[in-house]
């Protein structure tokens, strides 16, 4: 623990650059569904560090992954072999049926390793994305992101990305031309309102030529009630990403790339420094391991629960999402509910002006959806005008 003066700890947030609206609470340990403020105050957690810690706070098999291994190597570079990497690029093929992996830090560094190995393995420069889609900030990935708010401040940016709106297949099929290498879906747009694809719309998308990357960085690693969300939309991608709930919040992102479409890197063209950690891989070693069938049977019936005791509130427009990637449309303001909850001892995301999102540990118990559930119907009765109730 730093033994920093307290002044300087004091002065700490204005010291960080403001590129976050952070809430005024410090948060200081967790376990399970559960994390504690500065002052000892007990949370709820239902958006699951935005639906990073799969499988709860300080859960026991990536901790003890994670402690072992930093008993016997932190870091070494990629032009060694480790034996956390090439387990967990094991582990994930065998889930995907057949791939290799590259291995990098976030969800954002595995969107842009999916660009260069599109444009290397087709030799084409175009991108089809959609309206409302989020894929990163860094340059690749926010010039792929179909949010005009986020993209203007930093045009110009990488040329050649096109967007259509989601699910409208006839889009797409006009958008797709000779110049395209690349068509990137989210399953569920989770930044864009948690808004699903249609399976017809993913199996048109499969069906055209360009390479087919899904982004599964928030739906994969059992999100959805599968360990991939594609698996429930009856395609299988050529690329896929993931990072979030990877490493149950140890940094770690990774680029799939299925056995039929292998080929497109050589060494040289692509590399991260940190890309394979031995620690965080060995965490997310434990993680697939422990994402059974009993675990995913968890996360759908969770999700159930959550759906069907949220859209029965009057101030509900919808309640949308699979698993627990749950997306609540209100007709009160999604921040004013976040800030709510917050006072009612629950943490919970937005998706947009007024959709909230929920996001929790996939092993979240009955009980405890059934009390996020009640804390949130007791927050929209707060916020919403009586006119409405």
């Amino acid at each position: 623990m730093s033994t920093a003066p307290s002044n300087l700890l004091l002065q700490g947030l204005e010291r960080l650059l403001p590129t976050y609206a952070r809430a005024d609470l410090t948060l200081v340990r967790g376990g399970g569904c559960r994390v504690w403020d500065a002052d000892g105050r007990e949370y709820l957690d239902f958006g699951g560090g935005i639906a990073v810690v799969s499988l709860g706070h300080c859960h026991p098999a990536p901790l003890a992954a994670a402690h072992a291994q930093l008993d016997r190597l932190w870091h070494v570079s990629n032009l060694y072999r480790t034996e956390p990497a090439e387990e967990l690029a094991s582990l994930l093929s065998a889930r995907f049926g057949g791939a290799q992996a590259f291995f990098c830090n976030s969800g954002a560094e595995a969107i842009e390793a999916a660009l260069k190995y599109a444009r290397k393995a087709t030799g084409k420069t175009g991108v089809v994305a959609l309206d409302g889609s989020f894929h990163g900030r860094t340059l690749g990935a926010l010039s792929a992101t179909g949010q005009p708010g986020k993209r203007v401040p930093f045009a110009p940016l990488v040329p050649g990305v096109r967007f259509v709106p989601p699910n409208d297949t006839a889009a797409l099929r006009t958008a797709v031309d000779d110049e395209v290498g690349l068509i990137l879906l989210e399953p569920i747009l989770g930044e864009g309102g948690v808004v699903s694809l249609d399976r017809e719309f993913v199996m048109a998308a499969a069906d055209l030529p360009p390479l087919l990357c899904l982004d599964e960085v928030q739906t994969g690693v059992g999100r959805t009630g599968t360990f991939f969300a594609f698996e429930q939309l009856g395609v299988r991608p050529d690329l896929v990403t993931l990072a979030k709930g990877l490493a149950n919040g140890l940094p770690i992102g990774v680029l799939l790339v299925a056995d039929e479409a292998i080929g497109g890197f050589a060494p040289g063209d692509h590399g991260s420094t940190f890309g394979g950690n031995p620690v965080s891989c060995a965490a997310a070693c434990a993680v697939v391991d422990t994402i059974d069938d009993e675990l995913l049977g968890n996360v759908r019936d969770r999700g159930a629960e959550l759906v069907a005791c949220l859209q029965r509130h009057p101030g509900v427009v919808s309640v949308r999402g699979r698993g627990l990637l749950v997306g609540v449309e209100t007709v009160a303001s999604a921040s004013d509910v976040v800030e709510a909850a917050r006072e009612l001892n629950l943490l919970v995301l937005t998706a947009g002006e007024n959709v909230v999102r929920l996001a929790p540990p996939l092993t979240v118990s009955a009980d405890d959806a059934n009390l996020a559930c009640n804390s949130l119907l007791q927050v929209l009765h707060n916020v919403l005008p009586s006119r409405i109730l």
